[in-house]
């Protein structure tokens, strides 16, 4: 593997050779960045690579000669005309956007480079789309490019027009069975593909990050605090993430796994199809930690779901995570209900609903 200062040397020409690197660079392999007087960021990742990101676009530069990973999103700034806020979280503000040369809506999310917290997230969500950028089941990548006069890089992402899970039951206030189903099948493509090919742990599964488009497609979005397992037998061992779906292993502190996401995509799947968050969140942190690790795992009710959906949601929510299913396996368990073209309809429908509340 690459050191920090071969990867530094793969920069130079990408940036005036005669000024090198600015005073900015910083001498933490993992939090390693630099700014060049051109206006390029360029973001150091020793196990992904090198990130090159100006106001034309994005490349990224392979660790080493055995990574053909080199890849280069032409992505400008002058070719975007921003329309409108879609939302802010705590380190990203989200904006709707024409792309000019393709007439595409995408959306951008922009985040401060010089805040070292959300530029570690932000390498961590660049390198999880530079790997998949169009995967089933995942948010479309579309490419990134840095505003010198902002200090911000902004992240070109598909434009899920149909808003969030979360956004949905605010109107309709829960999703039927038979659409969940269909859903839930896509959406494990893409968390299957992140356990066992990317061999990341999202570690913020939520309905607000699972969003869904018109044509009634759901996709997995924000990567930023994803974590990789380079062995099979790696875990996790930092506290991040919404405390409102986290698995009873993390709210214990100890290491976890690909099955933390798993808990919290039961978790959410039983608020989407009930409309109701199953403990009580409004008492604090600390009452609802307590909750998950005292409380009886939730469960639906076996008169009002079919006995494949609360078996599924069962299986995501045991206590003990070695006795989760991986998200292959639970995607072959799951079996979808109903008539496929009638789900579509009634998502469109939901939808429609939404956009004219």
């Amino acid at each position: 593997m690459a050191g920090l200062e071969e990867l530094k040397k793969k920069l130079v020409p990408l940036f005036d050779a005669d000024k090198g690197f600015s005073p900015t660079s910083t001498s933490d392999p993992f939090d390693s960045y630099s700014l060049s007087d051109a206006g390029t960021v360029n973001l150091l990742s020793q196990s992904y690579g090198v990130y090159n990101i100006n106001e034309l676009g994005l490349q990224k530069w392979p660790v080493d000669d055995t990574d053909h990973g080199e890849k280069t999103y032409r992505c400008a700034s002058h070719e975007m005309r921003v329309f409108g806020a879609i939302g802010a979280g705590a380190s990203s503000v989200v904006q709707r956007a024409i792309h000019i040369p393709t007439h595409r809506i995408i959306a951008l999310k922009k985040i401060n480079i010089f805040e070292k917290e959300k530029r570690q997230q932000l390498l961590t969500e660049i390198r999880t789309l530079c790997e998949a950028p169009c995967y089933q089941g995942l948010v479309e990548f579309y490419g990134a490019f840095y505003t010198p006069d902002s200090g911000q890089i902004s992240i070109a992402l598909e434009y899920m027009d149909g808003g969030s899970l979360a956004d949905i039951i605010k109107i309709r206030k829960s999703i039927p069975e038979p659409i969940l189903s269909s859903m839930v099948q896509k959406l494990l493509h893409g968390l299957s593909y992140l356990h066992g090919v990317r061999h990341l742990v999202h570690r913020d599964i939520k309905p607000a990050n699972l969003l869904v488009n018109l044509k009634g497609e759901p996709k997995i979005t924000d990567f930023g605090i994803s974590a990789g397992l380079e062995s099979s037998i790696a875990m996790c061992a930092t506290f991040v993430g919404t405390v409102t779906y986290m698995s009873p292993e993390r709210i214990r502190n100890e290491n976890y796994s690909y099955p933390a996401d798993i808990w919290s995509l039961g978790l959410a799947l039983f608020e989407c199809g009930t409309g109701e968050f199953p403990y009580t969140a409004n008492e604090g942190p600390v009452n609802l930690m307590l909750q998950i690790l005292d409380d009886p795992s939730p469960s639906l009710s076996r008169h009002d779901y079919s006995p494949e959906f609360c078996s599924f949601v069962d299986a995501c929510l045991k206590k003990n995570p070695d006795d989760r299913p991986t998200a292959d396996q639970v995607s072959t368990h799951f079996l979808l209900q109903g008539n496929k073209s009638q789900e579509r309809v009634d998502v469109l429908h939901i939808l429609n609903r939404q956009w004219s509340s």
